[in-house]
């Protein structure tokens, strides 16, 4: 029998509020213990499959399902898919003035507990939350004054990417989609987030890394890439397809890369 992946999307076609079609029929299957990138131009519409994946009001799914462990979750709220295990790490994430980092942990956390016992309120312990946090930290190389300040307020970019690996490293979901995760990062903070998200996937998880460069597949090597052209998937492969595009841009694609 075929073993469906825990994730798959059929035929998804998503539109802005306006009715502009931006995504054009994805087909996509993402599994525990694999790491997919996703490969596009600007404009290609990328950002948009992920927040639509994520169930963000402002795009509309037209046609298509979003399978998540066999169950379409189209119609469900981004909590509800969250509580289901679908994480989504944003290319810039928002600040939350007045919520530090360790009491938004805690509440996505026992949130999360609270979906998976049935409504029924079960939290997390504090010194188990304090020790594993303290210790995802240390992983994550993320310094331990972050967990005290307020949630990405006057955070640098690699502070919030760093902030929002420790969030998976936490909230442990099944997939994970990373949107343009790489962008405005040193070569420190790159070389950190990689490692967390090569370092989380495993027989608990899968990723899908969103990305318009190949710079960040230095460090995550994906098992597919998908090059994403005008809203729809173009190409498939390996990780060599990832190095043809770096050394080719996507021309051979039909696509005249404008300068950044």
């Amino acid at each position: 029998m075929h073993k469906v992946a825990l994730l798959e999307i059929k035929n998804l076609r998503v539109s802005l509020e306006n009715g502009t079609e931006i995504v054009k029929g994805v087909d996509l299957a993402v599994d525990l213990n694999q790491k997919h990138a996703i490969m596009g131009p600007n404009g290609s519409g990328k950002s948009t499959l992920a927040y639509a994946l994520m169930g963000h009001p402002a795009y509309e799914i037209t046609e298509g399902e979003i399978l998540f462990d066999g169950e379409n979750v189209v119609e469900m709220e981004a909590d509800q898919r969250a509580q289901r295990g679908l994480f989504l790490a944003f290319q810039y994430p928002h600040a939350v003035p007045g919520v530090t980092v360790t009491s938004f942990l805690r509440s996505a956390i026992n949130a999360t507990r609270k979906a998976r016992n049935g409504g029924e309120e079960d939290p997390v312990k504090i010194p188990e939350f304090r020790t594993e946090l303290l210790a995802a930290m240390a992983r994550l190389e993320v310094p331990r004054e972050l967990a005290q300040r307020y949630l990405n307020d006057g955070f640098s970019g690699g502070e919030k990417k760093r902030v929002e690996i420790l969030q998976m490293a936490m909230l442990k979901p099944r997939i994970a989609i990373l949107d343009e995760t790489d962008s405005g990062l040193d070569i420190d903070a790159l070389r950190i987030v990689a490692g967390g998200v090569n370092e989380l996937v495993g027989p608990e998880m899968g990723a899908l890394v969103i990305t318009h460069y190949q710079r960040i597949l230095n460090y995550i090597h994906p098992d597919f890439v998908h090059v994403f052209v005008g809203g729809k998937i173009v190409a498939e492969g390996g990780p060599e397809l990832a190095e043809q595009l770096e050394a080719e841009g996507y021309r051979a694609f039909g696509v005249e890369e404008v300068a950044a």
